[in-house]
């Protein structure tokens, strides 16, 4: 018997947090500038989400300092769950990915050229997909408003509620 989504395990991710659902489950979070990125395979029924808040993990700290706060950057967070996928024998061309967040919550103006945290991590989420070999299924990102995703691991299909 197929569980209603209601059913299943609600987790809830906070900024810098990572959860691999090895049962069927419903992972959310609320996005700003973070950036969110599912994995799913269907040939498991697992599913992977995580929400970093920053583009690159520093390389001038210490390995314990880097590992304490691994989850807080987007590079990371990606060439982590690929090498989780790895080692569950799933293919990367059989790996669902979706990109969510990375808005400009605290844009500043047209004639700021800087490049925001929104974006840096947008930027870093598809180019470190890329360098992984994963194909971008879906992706929600950048723009001026926060995100509210749910992603229900049974199915791998991924709720979005943009928060205007």
């Amino acid at each position: 018997m197929v569980k209603s989504e209601g059913d299943l395990p609600q987790i809830y991710l906070r900024p810098g947090e990572m959860y691999l659902a090895r049962e069927p489950s419903v992972l959310s979070t609320i996005l700003g500038s973070c950036v969110s990125v599912t994995f799913w395979s269907q040939k498991l029924s697992i599913g992977a989400l995580c929400h970093a808040m920053l583009p690159h993990c520093p390389e001038t700290k210490s390995d314990a300092e880097r590992l304490a706060n691994r989850w807080q950057y987007v590079d990371f967070c990606i060439r982590d769950l690929a090498r989780q996928f790895d080692s569950l024998g799933v293919q990367r061309r059989d790996v669902q990915v979706k990109v969510f967040g990375g808005a400009d919550v605290l844009y500043v103006g047209e004639d700021d050229l800087r490049p925001t945290v929104g974006k840096q991590n947008c930027d870093t989420a598809l180019k470190v997909l890329d360098e992984e070999n994963f194909v971008v299924l879906a992706a929600d990102i950048g723009q001026t408003f926060g995100r509210k995703i749910r992603f229900n691991t049974a199915s791998g299909r991924v709720l979005l509620a943009r928060l205007t």
